[in-house]
């Protein structure tokens, strides 16, 4: 797939139909239908920053699928990158509360996203690029499509983002040890790096990364905010409170989206990450993982 024009960032990912609920998952329940995924969050998160965004997948031909694409125009991302190809898209349900205690359901396996591979790629003209460990997670392809984008990027952002129901952590594992050294800017959880690495302490996740060879570590910290560290220097970025949780879906994403957004329009890492964390703050405030 050849980029038809330049873009601030482009997001490599499958795009999800969401059914999701407030109640526990129960015969008869309430849903509410909607498009989600992390790669749909980042995007969204991306062109909300102001960046131009490309959503690079594939969408299933059938009328979810124009429902799907219409949804990607309606959040402001370029879908000039969305090839349509056969096959279903990928779906998950979910019940989320404001604890964050999420019940997940996934229906992706052989779905149309699935099937993006290192022939869909050419992203070498855009300024930002960003992958995730869930996109790794689809498929050998899909990983390869990943490798590729890393090796392409004239700035590569990846979020381990670990699902355990995606894959397993060895081999997501696996997968940051491969990319990192392609990485300017890794950004995993406490959570996730405790599940990874083995370890809790964000300084020495930090290092942790940069020895793999990432050029800078932004390690989320919940409520106690993002240790950043640049390799010249590190420290503790102060939270930004939200002024009330109501689900904590796609939180990480829109810090992830807004940091590339912010970096490709020419924030420096600090300022870039400080946005990040407050469009993070502000998906905190609503249900469902987009923010708009």
């Amino acid at each position: 797939m050849q980029l038809s024009e330049t873009y601030d960032v482009v997001v490599l990912g499958e795009v999800l139909i969401e059914l999701s609920s407030t109640e526990p998952f129960r015969h008869g329940g309430l849903m509410r239908l909607g498009f989600s995924g992390d790669a749909l969050n980042a995007a969204a998160a991306a062109a909300a920053a102001g960046a131009r965004v490309g959503l690079l997948t594939r969408v299933a031909t059938d009328q979810l699928g124009d429902l799907l694409v219409a949804r990607i125009a309606d959040l402001g991302i370029d879908t000039g990158l969305a090839r349509r190809t056969a096959g279903h898209n990928g779906a998950y349900f979910v019940h989320a509360d404001p604890a964050g205690r999420r019940e997940f359901a996934y229906i992706r396996r052989g779905s149309a996203a699935s099937q993006l591979g290192p022939d869909d790629v050419d992203v070498a003209e855009a300024a930002v690029v960003l992958a995730s460990g869930v996109t790794c997670a689809l498929s050998d392809s899909a990983a390869a499509a990943v490798a590729t984008a890393a090796a392409q990027a004239r700035c590569f952002i990846y979020d381990p983002n670990f699902r355990p129901r995606l894959t397993d952590a060895a081999t997501a594992a696996a997968r940051l040890r491969e990319l990192a050294p392609r990485a300017d800017l890794v950004t995993p959880s406490l959570d996730e790096a405790a599940a990874l690495l083995g370890l809790t302490d964000p300084a020495t996740i930090a290092e942790a990364c940069r020895k793999m060879g990432a050029r800078a570590v932004a390690v989320t910290c919940g409520a106690d905010g993002v240790w950043l560290d640049d390799g010249v220097s590190a420290a503790q970025l102060p939270p930004v409170p939200p002024p009330v949780i109501v689900d904590q879906t796609g939180a990480g994403d829109a810090f992830a989206g807004t940091v590339a957004a912010r970096l490709a329009l020419g924030d420096a890492l600090p300022d870039a990450v400080r946005q990040g964390m407050a469009a993070a703050s502000a998906v905190l405030g609503i249900q469902g993982g987009c923010a708009r």
